[in-house]
């Protein structure tokens, strides 16, 4: 869902991270202040039902994703064939927005206007020798209507008989003749098709002003930030629906649905990380239900190591196997299928918040 949002904002992506809101609020916010969501998720229905909610959720969620962006990279991969036909060089690139009515003869039984690509070096070569190159030259009928680092764009008019000998004669003198031919039409088509799309991929996504609402709470400067998860005393995290409906204003409809439906599904994830937190703890631990559950976050990724020293120290008693096998990598826990330096003595899950990283 966040490399979506910085897809569709491709072009304001310093802005990709405020957009990026669970609830109306920065992701730490939430997570520190996570309580769970008895409306969505009744705690009275069993486990399986709770998990079954959530998987159903997200499960539309990810259908609906794929859909909107399957759409929406459609649309941007049309308008990117289009640019890059404005943006070769002369022999690639459309010619539509270059020439012009004026550089033909149009509507002629007898006579066409052709276009050569001549290579710099021969500028001179071919304003002496283009007449000749064939019979039924129309004199002085050259003009250079457009340049690029390699050669330029010349016209030439002639009779329509002797134009395969043209071609011939020119490529023979390294001349090229680009097989074009003035259509208005279809030049108007190729112009408004450019147009519809850049349209219809703005309607897609138009800039958005969303700030962090003032208070939006990061750690503060100390070792180890420990919040207990449901704190009731917690201030609120979301924001009243004016507000939020205020900030989506001047948003297309791909960009806000993003940002409705990365919300929903960052709460969705955080509850499932309280679910295990819950389940592993009572696998482990056994009942009547006794244990809290608190976020950890290290001031620096340099005291992870530290405070992984102190947690081991202080819960060794709960799981001496797993507390042997931290210093011991050799020692093997019968029935885990993870990696033995994945566990520990305490239920531990990782919340890796950079997701843009």
């Amino acid at each position: 869902m966040a490399q979506s949002v910085v897809e569709v904002m491709e072009d304001a992506k310093g802005k990709v991270q405020e957009n990026l809101l669970a609830n109306g609020v920065d992701l730490t916010s939430f997570v520190t202040h996570f309580e769970w969501d008895m409306a969505k998720y009744p705690v009275k229905q069993p486990l399986v039902g709770v998990v079954d909610t959530l998987a159903k959720q997200l499960s539309q969620i990810e259908m609906d994703l794929k859909s909107r962006t399957a759409a929406y990279n459609t649309l941007r991969l049309n308008l990117e064939n289009l640019e890059k036909k404005s943006t070769g060089n002369l022999f690639t690139r459309t010619l539509s927005d270059i020439v012009s009515k004026e550089d033909f003869v149009l509507d002629s039984e007898y006579l066409i206007t052709l276009l050569v690509i001549v290579p710099k070096q021969s500028y001179t070569q071919w304003q002496k020798t283009y007449e000749s190159l064939s019979d039924m030259v129309v004199p002085r009928s050259t003009k250079l209507i457009a340049e690029d680092s390699e050669g330029g764009l010349f016209t030439v008019t002639l009779f329509r008989k002797v134009m395969d000998d043209f071609k011939t004669k020119a490529k023979e003198n390294k001349f090229t003749v680009r097989e074009f031919y003035y259509d208005e039409k279809e030049i108007k088509r190729e112009r408004e098709e450019m147009t519809r799309l850049l349209s219809d991929k703005k309607q897609q996504y138009q800039t958005s002003c969303v700030a962090l609402k003032k208070g939006s709470s990061t750690f503060p400067d100390h070792k180890v930030k420990v919040t207990p998860l449901g704190n009731p005393d917690r201030p609120a995290a979301g924001q009243p629906d004016r507000e939020r409906e205020s900030e989506g204003e001047g948003e297309g409809p791909l960009l806000r649905w993003l940002k409705v439906n990365f919300s929903e599904a960052f709460i969705a994830w955080i509850h499932i990380k309280a679910l295990r937190v819950f389940v592993e703890s009572v696998l482990r631990y056994g009942l009547p239900v006794n244990f809290q559950a608190v976020l950890l976050q290290p001031h620096k990724k340099s005291s992870t190591k530290r405070l992984r020293e102190v947690l081991n120290s202080v819960f060794r008693h709960l799981d001496e196997v797993a507390a042997a096998s931290i210093l011991d990598a050799s020692v093997e826990i019968p029935g885990l299928q993870l990696n033995n330096q994945d566990y520990f003595p305490y239920v531990y899950f990782h919340i890796d918040l950079s997701l843009l990283d």
